[in-house]
Order: C-alpha cells, then structure tokens, then sequence
C-alpha cells in the first residue's frame, strides 16, 4: 500500500521544514515542492557538502528520488536555469527527474520592476513583506 507524506509548516520563515523532508526522503520515491518561489530557500548539509536549493525540491540531492514542481510554484525561468546549472556542476544528476507543473505561474525580471515601481509610487514606506 502506497503512502503519502506531507510536510506543512504553520510558521513564517525558518521553521526546519526543508531538514524533516530531507530526513523523510531517505524513504520516498518523490518529492513534491507544491508552492511557493525561488525567494524561499533552505540549506541541506548532506554527506559535509553544503546545498541551497530554492525551487528545486530536495528529493534532488538522493540517487534514483523523482522531484516534482508544482503548479502552485511561482517559477522563475531565469532563477531555475541558475539553480540547475550550479546543481549540475555539483555533480548532481538531474536529466528525467526532474518535473515541472506547465500549469506553474511565471515569474520574470519586468515583475520585480513592476513591483518597485509600485512601492515608490506609494510614497510610503513599505512594510518589509518579501
């Protein structure tokens, strides 16, 4: 019988939720980022090598672990080729598993600028939310 395992924090921020799925991985067949953007990240230290994945799920880090992007992942093209290719020179392995959601919204540069835009023409201070 199958069994599925979510992890779901109910914190902001740092809470220890990316060291419980990589210490859950170890028994997985998949591993599933299912929201969030490359803003978040976590760090893993596996083996003394030190990791920060940001979109990538964690699942990447284990031999033979399918990983999957979600469509409730905000994706940033520019940010994932940048984290693939840093975990390709690495020596991970990514070619076939890793997954991506076509149904994911994008993310590109024009969208940050917006946003600053839009906080000037506030006139106020922001509130520091990322």
């Amino acid at each position: 019988m199958a069994k599925n395992v979510v992890v779901i924090g109910t914190q902001w921020g740092d809470e220890g939720k990316g060291k419980v799925v990589d210490w859950l991985t170890d028994h997985a067949q998949g591993v599933v980022r299912f929201q969030g953007g490359h803003n978040a990240g976590h760090t893993l230290v596996i083996g003394g090598k030190k990791t920060v994945l940001h979109l990538v799920p964690s699942g990447i880090l284990r031999k033979g672990i399918s990983c999957y992007i979600g469509n409730g992942v905000v994706l940033s093209p520019q940010a994932l080729i940048k984290e693939m290719d840093e975990l390709e020179a690495a020596g991970v392995e990514i070619g076939g598993r890793l997954r991506i959601s076509e149904a994911c919204p994008l993310i590109f540069s024009f969208h940050a600028a917006l946003d600053v835009a839009r906080e000037s023409a506030k006139g106020v201070p922001k509130i520091g939310t990322t």
